[in-house]
């Protein structure tokens, strides 16, 4: 084999090892999400594609509206009454462990919520 050959097929090898993550990834579609829903509840405080895309800003607004303006209570688009609370409103419908963590930790997210907040259906 002539060395043109040679250098020609390593430098092919080279870059097919180490473009071989980018192919992967680009052929493999991710894994659904798979969340344990809420039971018993069709609606949420706000639109399930607002949530989507937005609860950390509603949260956030919550925060400040309870802490700056003393507000303690918001009326939802459906017209229902609700607490301004993460403990209290959201986890009443949603599970920390099998809703909130899972789906943090599939988009590679770390809130910090739960650095002041407690799950009260978690052991101490």
């Amino acid at each position: 084999m002539s060395e043109r050959a040679i250098i020609a097929a390593g430098i092919a090898l080279f870059l097919a090892g180490a473009g071989f993550p980018f192919w992967r990834n680009a052929v493999e579609l991710p894994r659904p999400l798979e969340l344990r829903l809420p039971q018993g509840q069709r609606e949420c405080v706000r639109p399930v594609a607002y949530m989507r895309t937005s609860h950390g800003d509603l949260l956030e607004d919550w925060r400040d509206r309870v802490v700056r303006s003393g507000e303690r209570f918001f009326t939802a688009p459906d017209g229902r009454v609700r607490e301004l609370s993460l403990v209290r409103t959201c986890l009443d419908c949603h599970e920390k462990a099998g809703f909130c963590d899972r789906c943090h930790q599939y988009v590679a997210v770390a809130p910090d919520c739960w650095n002041c907040h407690v799950d009260p259906r978690s052991p101490r």
